[in-house]
């Protein structure tokens, strides 16, 4: 299964000039291997850059993407990893949703589809990253 980050989603919905071409594409690989899901972090994000309303639900059955609760241990291990961010210097307290999607990842062995890089690969070494 692959776990599909908001950045992906968002290239897509505001057809992003730099971005929608590879994350279009990535999308629908996935799509044809009926392997896209994504949890209820990054539907919530989703929300937050407007693109909220019935659309958004509308959006992701056209993809046939399976949207999953965090488990306990995904919960447990994003704690883990934001509190090591934070010991490293980290400052930023805004930045928890990336922990919770990491976790959900390499907690069910999902491989991450994302634009975003650096922190997943610092802090969650096991997800299979498809990145640019």
């Amino acid at each position: 299964m692959i776990l599909v980050d908001t950045n992906v989603f968002v290239d897509v919905i505001h057809n992003d000039p730099v971005w929608l071409n590879w994350s279009l594409r990535e999308l629908m690989s996935a799509k044809q291997k009926n392997q896209l899901v994504t949890n209820f972090v990054v539907y919530a994000e989703l929300h937050t850059h407007n693109t909220a309303g019935p659309h958004i639900d509308a959006f992701l059955r056209k993809l046939d993407v399976d949207l999953r609760d965090l488990t306990r241990p995904a919960a447990q291990l994003a704690a883990t990893a934001f509190r090591r961010y934070r010991e490293r210097g980290g400052n930023k307290t805004g930045v928890l949703p990336d922990f919770f999607i990491g976790a959900h990842a390499q907690a069910e062995g999902f491989k991450l589809l994302t634009r975003d890089a650096g922190r997943y690969k610092t802090y969650f070494p096991k997800i299979k990253l498809i990145c640019p």
